[in-house]
């Protein structure tokens, strides 16, 4: 279907009336923060059920109260404003993270786009609005959110929630890169950037199963993205105490908080609608089923699909350990974005042969041989760049200047660079050893002249 035929289709959008409007975005808000207090007890829960632990069970049945009473908790707490922060942008920063956050779910669709269900008597559409750019909208407000981030690190007036919050941002603007060409291979394949026409797109098949590549970039950059573990780096409590958030207290903490777990709802939304057939039933039950996909059922089937998601965040921050910061960012600049590029070019290459009605066999035979021939052309390239940079580095650099290496040098500590070789630690001294030197016995071969020491009793003697 084309561009034109999609922003066709949009046109049931924008008729409601202005009390629906309202009636929908309040119910957007609503999901975010319920799903939100469900996936806090939910982490818990499950990590706890990993580690062979017992996790929450006072507050409410089986203790799913537990995050209401964190978030009174952190209400009701002493909100403290340090004295060297920048006051008004230390109060402005929570709000900045967290209100784009929200933004996103605007444009996800929780059912069919035509007018499937009824409220209080009026036909409407399982969504709030769409736009002909609903995707770009998405990369938008999630890309402002990153400055509530660096503004909380910035204006707190102090170290490490600078460091903490320039992390965040190197990190955000690395994956987003890997996160844009996931996206452009689904615009290639759907024709479309509007949210409600890709998942009308994938009726026979979803884009999970076409672009299976895709799939995989976008959840390793949702994971990168909203900080999460594996990837938290901005919030590595080892290096940075607690990261662009630690001179936050009370509720302004809570919303640092909050914007990242609505971050993870919106993100899972964004990998349904895009990858998962949206709000369609799978495919064991859309077969047998023929009204899987109407009425209420959609926004089942939805639901169903994000909590999968948000329970693969769970089962990675309790499986997988943090990475360095350094693998975090070659993962992002020399992995990713490399990998999405190429593969997006492979998918413009399938679509433009498409259509120009080339069979499935010869689009498999010109790919196949492209790819044949890069990784060979990469092979040699390789192979002779080794030789030839090892055979220079050796001839360039005598061994003893790379072996001149002083890791004290700037006064603390620093890990050799690569072609450096620290020097050897010089060997401790055993205990016999050093009872002999404090009673003047023979020492050994480095504490005195070659036939021997007599410093302790003759300079008593003497």
């Amino acid at each position: 279907m084309s561009p034109y035929l999609a922003a066709e289709d949009l046109s049931m959008f924008g008729t409601d009336p202005w009390w629906l409007v309202v009636v929908k975005a309040v119910f957007c808000f609503a999901f975010l923060m319920v799903t939100v207090l469900f996936s806090i007890v939910w982490e818990r829960k499950v990590v706890a059920w990993m580690q062979l632990r017992i996790g929450p069970n006072r507050h409410g049945p089986w203790g799913m109260l537990q995050s209401l009473a964190d978030g009174i908790k952190l209400m009701l707490k002493e909100d403290v404003i340090v004295k060297r922060a920048d006051k008004a942008v230390y109060v402005l920063a929570p709000v900045v993270a967290a209100i784009p956050a929200f933004m996103a779910i605007a444009v996800i669709p929780f059912g069919p786009a035509g007018n499937e269900v009824s409220i209080f008597g009026h036909r409407t559409a399982m969504q709030l609005t769409d736009l002909p750019i609903a995707m770009l909208f998405i990369l938008a407000v999630a890309s402002v959110g990153i400055y509530g981030i660096v503004l909380a690190g910035w204006s707190s007036g102090s170290t490490y929630p600078l460091l903490g919050g320039l992390r965040s941002c190197a990190q955000m603007i690395s994956y987003e890169i890997a996160m844009g060409a996931a996206f452009a291979s689904v615009f290639l394949y759907s024709g479309s950037m509007s949210t409600s026409e890709i998942v009308a797109q994938q009726n026979d098949r979803w884009y999970i199963v076409l672009l299976p590549v895709s799939f995989i970039l976008y959840i390793v950059t949702m994971v990168g993205e909203t900080n999460r573990a594996p990837f938290d780096m901005p919030e590595s409590e080892g290096d940075l105490v607690g990261g662009f958030n630690t001179e936050y207290s009370s509720i302004k903490f809570a919303m640092f908080m909050l914007a990242e777990y609505v971050n993870m709802v919106t993100v899972s939304a964004v990998a349904t609608t895009l990858f998962l057939g949206g709000w369609r039933a799978p495919w064991p039950i859309s077969t047998f089923w023929e009204g899987a996909n109407h009425g209420w059922w959609p926004l089942l089937w939805f639901v169903v699909k994000v909590q999968l998601l948000l329970f693969f965040f769970i089962w990675l921050r309790g499986t997988l350990p943090r990475v360095r910061y350094d693998q975090l960012m070659k993962l992002g600049w020399k992995v990713l974005i490399p990998v999405s590029l190429v593969w997006l070019m492979l998918v413009a290459t399938v679509r433009a042969l498409r259509n120009e009605n080339y069979g499935f066999s010869d689009i498999a035979l010109y790919i196949g041989g492209g790819v044949l021939v890069l990784l060979l052309l990469s092979f040699l390239v390789d192979m002779y760049r080794d030789k030839g940079g090892k055979g220079d580095r050796d001839a360039e650099e005598p061994a003893e200047d790379r072996a001149a290496f002083d890791p004290m040098a700037g006064g603390f500590p620093v890990p050799p660079m690569p072609g450096q070789e620290v020097p050897p630690v010089p060997r401790r001294r055993s205990r016999r050893e050093r009872e002999l030197i404090v009673s003047g016995g023979p020492d050994t071969h480095s504490d005195g002249p070659a036939g021997g020491s007599t410093d302790g009793k003759e300079a008593s003697d003497g």
